[in-house]
């Protein structure tokens, strides 16, 4: 793999990597996305061609050891890549074999991702025995203005020959969810009621509908070639639509085929049916040098939103994760009702359901689309109903978000999975990390800090951020002995940790992230009612039925949650300290990658629950979260002290005892160690930014990519290496550059500032506001307080810590 400053270029073809390759080469635009996958051929152990809309679901009920298990998955919507073709040369009775990149006669494979254009460009040779030789140009996109659009444009060139290529370029409907092979034993047929059919302007089309949740799928695909001259056909079969040409080659002289797609669904608003208004589409699309030009100047302008000046390769690699972010949840998302899948719009795995990971997303996002950013909080918003509807199930009072949520807000965690490694089924306890409730409100809190957006913050965040806190203080439960309150039997982020051992239920007592962070809500939800204006608090209180005594209790439970120590550190939750050692040495000699520490334990008949030991930073989330300033300021609230010493030894314990069984623990170790153990922070962030493209997860990148990693990476060079701050109306800036990234930049939104260009150069910090009518912008370097005005810069030194 190269990878110049906006390509990433794969030379040769790799049966084995192309799954990965695919993953990592999808297009989209953020209403839906599509993978990287060679249009020549179908769905096989080396290839998976997938589809994606945004939103787009479906629930089936499968039989797993016996028993019945319901799952509701994002779709592998129907394939419009095929395009295959075969050549006859003049003088020949018959066409040739089907060409694709594996065949016998391919002597040269590339495939190129364009990162500046939002484009995909495959080359390939063939070469006969005779010295015929055929080279195949396919540029891809999935169009960034046009969102219901797809292009694909093939170049022919004949080499040493003449005669015709035949093309055939279709619609394939006969897909479904098989992407993921833990999954194999699950239902994956989704789509059913099939219909095909072709205009007299030879487009062709295909409409289906998923099979429970009803959604209806519509695409239309209009194919054009130059020159012309050849013949051209329909063929359509139940599940399928082609469109058959031939196309004349003269030696040397490129031939075209254009296919251009557009892909609709019943979930699209102010639209019509799927089916005519794919029709009405593709009919009017423009031809497709227009559509390639259209298409470069959205991501034009899209890259000048986003800015981040990073040098080197680590700056090559944030820029491929920043195009997969844009690519998921870009400007587009703000019109849908849709989460932050977690796996992005790149595969199956997780099926599409959105987590935490958006406490990952949304603070880059809210520096620079935040019109994004509160239309993915909005989706929380409008499921907070059925987050009401889980609490009370609970039995408790508030609003109870689900660990992982689809289409409606329920909770879709699954009951049961599989240990491949054993290929046992085994209870899935998941679904009581209720600190996703946490993640929700703080991002409610720093969109608004960022935005200034007080007309989202004053109605819908405060409904969300008021039920949450009430969601708190009614799973804390008062001991006398401790003279504290308890939030026993969830799980943290942990995730190996589930239960006590040999305890007969599931669940971990006064997990310190869940606590600590349960204790923030609180305190951000009193601040709030204080600060609310009368026309907008008595209506909200009394729709909430929100008392005084109620919200003293809440004051009192801010103020007294346990948060549980032992031997001078931080515990990750009550009984730690008292868990076995585990011998790590020794299992790193036995099995090398030990990423998976669960899945080893359980295939030997033990568990992760018996020893000290972490798939991911947990209590070190805190250190992602807040700043060293504020999480000392939520403990002293909480009547703990925590100072230096402290932090310091707590990252020590958990760093020698955690596994990084996810992609998102390398980005929270990188944050946290560059404010600590500077020295160390590289290893970190170097595994966080080749997480994906080196696949450090063994296999997982090809079912999807890491979203939550990929913009955490962003974030860690936005926020984590500046200490970029925005809270009581100014910037706080507090840098940690790390020796391997000393020199970097970042230009953000700040409130009504657009364009902010901070630039760190190791012992110097310039911040330049752009000319404008509004107020200058107040920051605080190291607590150091200075204005800079619109249309002015200012360069300071950097002073020491």
């Amino acid at each position: 793999m190269t990878a110049p400053a906006w390509t990433w270029t794969y030379e040769g073809y790799d049966a084995g990597a192309e799954r990965l390759r695919e993953a990592l080469c999808t297009l989209g635009n953020g209403r839906f996305a599509t993978r990287g996958a060679a249009p020549e051929t179908r769905c096989g152990p080396a290839h998976y061609p997938g589809t994606y809309a945004a939103g787009v679901y479906n629930r089936l009920t499968s039989t797993v050891a016996g028993r019945p298990v319901e799952n509701e998955d994002l779709v592998n919507l129907p394939d419009w890549l095929p395009l295959s073709y075969r050549i006859r040369p003049a003088g020949d009775s018959a066409p040739g074999p089907w060409l694709f990149p594996d065949h016998p006669q391919l002597t040269g494979h590339r495939r190129t991702l364009d990162l500046r254009r939002g484009t995909l460009t495959r080359w390939s040779s063939y070469e006969d025995g005779a010295g015929r030789r055929l080279t195949v140009t396919e540029r891809r996109l999935v169009h960034m203005a046009e969102p219901d659009l797809a292009v694909q444009r093939t170049v022919f060139t004949a080499e040493g020959w003449s005669g015709e290529v035949e093309v055939a370029a279709g619609l394939d409907g006969d897909v479904r969810n098989t992407g993921v092979a833990r999954y194999q034993e699950l239902d994956g047929v989704h789509l059913t009621g099939w219909e095909t059919g072709a205009g007299d302007d030879g487009v062709v089309w295909l409409s289906c509908r998923t099979r429970t949740s009803g959604t209806g799928i519509a695409l239309a695909a209009r194919t054009r070639a130059a020159p012309r001259g050849g013949t051209a056909r329909t063929d359509l079969t139940a599940r399928r639509a082609w469109r058959v040409l031939t196309v004349p080659l003269a030696p040397g002289t490129p031939a075209t085929v254009d296919k251009t797609v557009a892909l609709h669904t019943s979930s699209d608003r102010a639209r019509a049916a799927p089916l005519p208004a794919a029709l009405e589409a593709v009919r009017r699309a423009p031809a497709v040098p227009r559509l390639l030009a259209s298409h470069h100047r959205a991501w034009q302008h899209l890259w000048r939103q986003v800015r981040l000046d990073v040098p080197g390769e680590a700056g090559r690699i944030l820029r491929l994760h920043l195009f997969h972010l844009l690519q998921t949840v870009s400007p587009h998302t703000a019109r849908l009702d849709v989460g932050v899948p977690a796996r992005g719009l790149h595969g199956e795995a997780y099926r599409g359901h959105v987590f935490w990971d958006e406490l990952f997303v949304l603070p880059f996002l809210n520096l620079h689309l935040p019109e994004v950013s509160r239309a993915l909080l909005a989706y929380r918003h409008r499921r907070l109903p059925a987050a009401r509807q889980a609490a009370r199930e609970a039995g408790r009072a508030g609003a109870m978000y689900p660990w992982q949520s689809g289409s409606d807000g329920r909770e879709e965690t699954q009951q049961m999975h599989l240990n491949p490694r054993s290929g046992h089924w085994l209870p899935d306890h998941s679904r009581l990390q209720h600190h996703v409730g946490s993640a929700v409100a703080y991002n409610i809190w720093q969109y608004w800090q960022a935005s200034g957006d007080t007309g989202f913050l004053h109605t819908r965040g405060a409904e969300m951020l008021l039920e949450i806190a009430r969601f708190w203080a009614s799973a804390a439960d008062w001991d006398r002995d401790l003279g504290r309150y308890r939030i026993r039997g969830v799980v943290g982020p942990d995730e190996y940790h589930d239960a006590y051992p040999g305890a007969g239920r599931p669940g971990l007592d006064d997990n310190a992230y869940t606590n600590v962070t349960a204790a923030w809500v609180l305190a951000r939800a009193l601040e709030l009612c204080r600060t609310l204006p009368e026309a907008r608090r008595r209506p909200l209180f009394e729709r909430l039925a929100l008392s005084h005594d109620e919200r003293q209790y809440w004051d009192d439970v801010a103020h007294r949650l346990h948060v549980p120590y032992h031997r001078g550190v931080i515990s990750q939750f009550a009984g730690y300290g008292e868990l076995a050692e585990l011998d790590w040495a020794g299992y790193r000699a036995r099995y090398g990658d030990i990423r998976r520490l669960d899945r080893i334990l359980e295939s030997e008949g033990d568990t992760v629950n018996r020893y000290q030991a972490s798939k991911q930073a947990d209590v070190l989330m805190l250190g992602y979260l807040f700043s060293p300033a504020e999480l000392a300021g939520v403990f002293d609230q909480l009547g703990y002290r925590l100072d230096d010493a402290v932090w310091r030894a707590t990252v020590d314990h958990y760093l020698h005892r955690t596994c990084h069984g996810s992609t998102l623990s390398a980005v929270v170790h990188a944050w946290v160690l560059a404010r600590v153990r500077r020295d160390d922070a590289w290893t970190y962030c170097e595994e966080a930014l080749t997480g994906d493209i080196a696949d450090v997860q063994g296999g997982t990148t090809a079912e999807g990519i890491h979203l939550g990693a990929m913009a955490g990476t962003l974030d860690f060079v936005q926020r984590g290496m500046t200490g970029l701050e925005t809270r009581d109306r100014a910037l706080w800036l507090d840098p940690a550059p790390i020796p391997q990234l000393s020199k970097f930049g970042v230009r953000f939104r700040y409130r009504r500032h657009r364009d902010i260009d901070l630039r760190i150069r190791a012992d110097r910090v310039r911040l330049t506001v752009p000319d404008s009518e509004h107020a200058a912008v107040r920051a605080r370097l190291r607590g150091r307080p200075f204005t800079v005005a619109p249309g002015t810069t200012r360069e300071l030194d950097l002073p020491e810590t």
